[in-house]
């Protein structure tokens, strides 16, 4: 994989000479910028280091000396493994202890991985990553299901939790973006857990262990998903609720039309709908985007099928336009729609367009000041955005009988 990411980078220089005139992208970032932004944003609890410690973050760069994927993986592994040999001892005096060090290493090992395993050594990080997670969750209450579903000779592997309840309860559907993983998403959503809602969480096309690569159908991945979640005797299929982050929010947004029968409601977090896959915004994004860490481009080539260049990125992204799909303005579930005016990876009029389409009326929140997904450093970081404004409108949605 490390040679498709050097190929693509050589590509850009090709491609951006032949796409329509934008602003000069900015120069990617050395690792000794990804170093000081990496602690920067691990101190203020910022994506994607929300909850590692700046320490731990000290002590896995000091083992690192360029860009190169093992390397990175290498590093952040060692500091996760001390974590994981900590859980371990205490497992049998100290279980909160143990499930405390045992997330402290999946944070690490994810963040060994990220923002794709694309590399050798990131995919052993994110395999670490996913022994961690299921280590911490192993005594969890209600418990996590690991749920595999027969999909087109291969398997959807998703995460279910439910709480214990005498009648079929709602559940809240999410799905992943580019660099989070279903995860993520389970831990950010255990709070409906307490108001009687059902967590399920799937990772991304072409992310964790998604089946498929992204692409102008990978939405069937989801369909087939919600045929097995209405098989469920405990889920009630009148109150699923859909929610979507980042390129997770591109899929929500396709799916509240294609699925409307079958989903309650839809919250898309930044989606990309039109405006995102056109060659004038690729082209301004293309390199060095500093509000995404680093690899910005690279980790969209490794997600779509049949992409390995920027030239094939180019040629893929119009295709998944919304619009070029005939899909904005058909009739949607009612949808929440988040987003950030200054975000520099899905533009706002994304959010827009999909806002004055369709035929149903639909919930906005869209921070002038923010960025992608809406968050604002020290005002409106991801956690306060998820607990303030994603959280109580999914309960809302999902309760409402």
């Amino acid at each position: 994989m490390r040679c498709i990411i050097t190929r693509a980078f050589w590509a850009i220089i090709v491609v951006a000479a032949a796409l329509p005139c934008a602003a000069q992208p900015a120069a990617e970032r050395t690792i000794g910028e990804i170093r000081d932004e990496s602690i920067a944003r691990a101190q203020r609890g910022g994506y994607p280091l929300i909850g590692l410690d700046p320490d731990d973050v000290r002590e896995a760069f000091s083992k690192i000396t360029s860009r190169d994927g093992d390397e990175w993986a290498a590093a952040f592994m060692s500091v996760a493994d001390k974590y994981a040999a900590r859980a371990k001892e205490l497992a049998a005096s100290d279980p909160g202890g143990a499930r405390a060090n045992w997330l402290r290493a999946w944070r690490l090992d994810g963040f060994g991985a990220w923002p794709v395993a694309s590399t050798p050594g990131k995919q052993r990080a994110y395999e670490a990553a996913l022994a961690a997670f299921l280590a911490a969750s192993a005594a969890l209450n209600p418990p996590l299901e690991v749920v595999r579903i027969p999909f087109e000779d291969k398997e959807i592997v998703g995460y279910l939790r439910v709480p214990a309840a005498r009648a079929p309860v709602p559940l809240v559907f999410a799905i992943a973006g580019l660099d989070s993983r279903k995860e993520n998403l389970m831990d950010q959503f255990a709070p409906v857990l307490g108001d009687g809602i059902a967590v399920f969480a799937l990772d991304s096309p072409g992310t964790g262990q998604s089946p498929i690569k992204a692409g102008p159908s990978a939405e069937r991945e989801f369909s087939r998903a919600l045929d097995y979640l209405t098989t469920r005797k405990e889920v009630d299929p009148k109150r699923i609720v859909l929610h979507g982050v980042s390129f997770g929010g591109y899929w929500a947004a396709k799916l509240a039309v294609v699925e409307k029968a079958r989903l309650r409601a839809v919250s898309a977090q930044s989606p990309a709908v039109h405006d995102t896959f056109q060659p004038e915004f690729l082209k301004s994004r293309i390199f060095g985007n500093r509000e995404y860490l680093f690899d910005y481009v690279p980790a969209q080539i490794a997600v779509f099928e049949g992409v390995s260049t920027v030239a094939d990125l180019v040629a893929m992204y119009p295709r998944m336009s919304l619009v070029a799909q005939g899909l904005i303005g058909k009739p949607t579930t009612p949808m929440l729609v988040v987003g950030g005016a200054l975000d520099t990876q899905v533009p706002i009029s994304d959010a827009f367009r999909l806002l004055a389409a369709g035929d149903t009326p639909k919930d906005a929140w869209i921070n002038p000041a923010g960025g992608h997904l809406g968050r604002q450093a020290g005002v409106w970081p991801d956690p306060v955005i998820f607990a303030k404004v994603i959280v109580p409108w999914v309960v809302r949605r999902a309760k409402d009988l």
